[in-house]
């Protein structure tokens, strides 16, 4: 039997988030080992309670460690309660997890956990690169115990969504975003380049919920105002994968197209937050996805979230 891929997921839940977590939770191939928490679409408490509450409502057992609250140096962002609802799952009250975060802050969390099991996991993080960044600079050498990390962020040859330049997660913390880009470590950036292709209808998460339980029920709930915040940009209730994406390309590399190039990010001025591609750069090259088999990768996605269900009473059998 093949091993499951470890992974840490570096989140600030959020609908989407909640969409990939559950996604990841249900795929067979992965060993969700924690969670570790960060500011942009709600703060990092908030973001913390719904890691743990997501945790607790798949019955799925890992860590989750409270990470930064603010970015390296610029003045935080509001938050993206426009997007993701005031309590960071659409129109639904505040959840009330029973659990508490781990004793190491997130960052900390990522060295001690990648060091332990060295060269085993892949981190996805798809929030701003904040904690990972601070990981970095607490511990150089962490490059060499990382498989590899694919991040959702970031507007390789397209215009970004939050700025004509700037992608969001990269917006809310660019200086992070320039310190993981730089390092010598194998990053995949699964950018708006491909996310914005991928789309769910209200319909699908209808079909979710039909064939499912408590957590299709709950992906439909909260797609509904997620689904509203793009009918204004698309003029048709639509969801955007983006975070589900990041996760897919982490067990189904084949399903995106890559263009290899160094990326720095700008840190200043009008295009703050633009990842630029530069092959001129004395980095290693990310690997820019620039394109998406749309229909496998929503397949991928439904399918694995209508098991949703079905995983957690696998784990408790």
């Amino acid at each position: 039997m093949t091993a499951k891929q470890k992974i840490i997921i570096d989140t600030d839940p959020g609908i989407d988030d909640a969409m990939a977590i559950h996604m990841a939770f249900a795929d067979p191939r992965l060993e969700v080992v924690g969670l570790t928490t960060i500011f942009g679409n709600v703060n990092v408490e908030q973001a913390t309670r719904n890691a743990l509450w997501l945790a607790e409502q798949a019955h799925y057992k890992l860590d989750v460690a409270k990470g930064a609250s603010r970015p390296l140096v610029q003045e935080p962002n509001e938050p993206s309660y426009y997007v993701h609802g005031d309590e960071g799952f659409g129109d639904l009250p505040a959840q009330s997890p029973k659990g508490a975060a781990h004793h190491l802050d997130a960052a900390d969390y990522i060295i001690e956990t990648c060091r332990k099991y060295s060269g085993e996991i892949s981190l996805c993080p798809v929030g701003p690169l904040t904690n990972i960044a601070i990981a970095l600079q607490r511990d150089p050498e962490l490059v060499h115990h990382v498989k590899s990390i694919a991040i959702m962020g970031g507007a390789g040859f397209v215009k970004g969504n939050v700025t004509a330049y700037a992608e969001a997660n990269i917006w809310n913390d660019p200086h992070a975003a320039d310190v993981v880009f730089g390092a010598d470590w194998e990053v995949v950036m699964i950018g708006l380049d491909v996310t914005t292709q991928v789309m769910c209808t209200p319909q699908d998460y209808q079909s979710v919920a039909d064939r499912s339980g408590a957590v299709g029920q709950f992906i439909n709930d909260i797609s509904q105002f997620y689904a509203r915040f793009y009918a204004t940009i698309y003029q048709e209730s639509l969801c955007v994968l983006h975070d589900p994406c990041a996760v897919i390309a982490l067990t189904d590399e084949d399903l995106f197209e890559y263009r290899a190039v160094p990326v720095h990010v700008i840190c200043e001025g009008e295009a703050i937050g633009q990842t630029v591609p530069d092959a001129s750069l004395l980095r290693r090259a990310v690997k820019i996805a620039i394109g998406v088999d749309v229909d496998k990768v929503k397949a991928h996605y439904l399918s694995l979230s209508t098991l949703a269900d079905e995983a957690i009473a696998n784990r408790q059998n």
